[in-house]
């Protein structure tokens, strides 16, 4: 249960205050929006990258705005899409002269929302694109009608590397398109989440149980299951996601288990442990894998598999520098 709050439709806000009083080093409120950008405006001359969705996911999305990643992040109320009008506010105060790339979760509410601000932006003659994420697996069997889970982080990592080096807008957005083309992801709740002021989680796990394919907004999965150990868990999920290798994908891939909320590090290392024998087996050759929470879902207790196929291009932009809050990569 989420137990720190005060007022639950103030929850957002305090957020975002607490927030940017910690970590003014790395962003700054945006004047009269639910947004905070990187500290001291976007780079004149280059792509802005705005990413957003609803709060409840740190550090998808505010937590990823910094040097190197992104430019802004627009934000929503738990679980719920910002309004078109602020994602419009955000994007007037982040465009730079080079064009703007959204990038969010495929959710109904936020490609309404965003597709609404683009329109008002291009109207004022600002170059805006877009690229909904559309990694999980469970969703659809039709790739571009998938959600957007974990596999946002490996594609605003991408797409936020290629702006900061001083790409293009067409380059920036044919690279996230990319990256979100050789992106999967597959995740598993143990139990649900409960939102500020509420005392019954959004859905219920049966003692014993456990929700396959599970979505960030507190979705149940798309199948019961009894709980697996982490070894059976391990070969479920590689399963998954190998039974739909994008196409094109080689055999090199980074890979990410992501924590829901309230799972345990040292739990992920056990079921990553499985998970890299797995791959290897399969033909696939891990490159820097991450184990942490990426995208949570406040306090779901579960967690996500998440693989991006490699080519030089991408690996060279998910190596490249960055640094936010919540994740930083080192120039050696």
């Amino acid at each position: 249960m989420t137990r720190l709050f005060n007022q639950p439709t103030q929850f957002k806000d305090e957020m975002i205050d607490g927030f940017l009083a910690a970590y003014s080093r790395f962003v700054e409120r945006i004047p009269d929006a639910s947004g905070v950008r990187i500290a001291g405006g976007a780079v004149k001359g280059k792509v802005s990258l705005l990413v957003g969705g609803g709060s409840g996911h740190y550090p998808v999305f505010c937590g990823m705005v910094g040097r190197g990643f992104a430019t802004c992040a627009v934000i929503g109320d738990i679980f719920a899409s910002p309004s078109g009008e602020q994602i419009y506010r955000c994007t007037k105060a982040v465009d730079a002269g080079a064009g703007v790339l959204y990038v969010y979760g495929n959710y109904s509410g936020d490609v309404m929302n965003f597709d609404m601000a683009q329109m008002r932006a291009q109207m004022d003659g600002m170059d805006v694109r877009q690229v909904p994420v559309t990694d999980d697996v469970a969703s659809s069997e039709v790739p571009e009608n998938r959600r957007g889970v974990a596999g946002d982080f490996y594609v605003i990592k991408v797409a936020g590397a290629s702006a900061w080096r001083g790409d293009n807008l067409d380059t920036v957005e044919r690279l996230a398109r990319r990256a979100n083309d050789m992106t999967r992801s597959f995740g598993v709740a143990f139990a649900g989440c409960t939102i500020p002021g509420q005392d019954q989680p959004l859905f219920t796990v049966a003692e014993g149980r456990m929700e396959l394919g599970m979505g960030l907004h507190g979705e149940p999965g798309i199948e019961s299951s009894s709980l697996l150990t982490a070894d059976a868990l391990a070969t479920l999920m590689v399963q998954k996601i190998l039974s739909d290798i994008p196409p094109g994908a080689g055999s090199r891939a980074t890979a990410m288990v992501n924590g829901l909320g309230s799972t345990h590090y040292e739990e992920m290392f056990v079921l990553f442990s499985r998970i890299s024998r797995l791959l290897g087996d399969a033909g696939v050759e891990l490159y820097d894998p991450l184990i942490g929470e990426f995208a949570t879902s406040l306090d779901m207790e579960g967690c996500s598999l998440t693989l991006m196929w490699l080519d030089d291009e991408l690996q060279a932009l998910y190596d490249a520098p960055c640094s936010t809050t919540s994740f930083t990569k080192a120039s050696l």
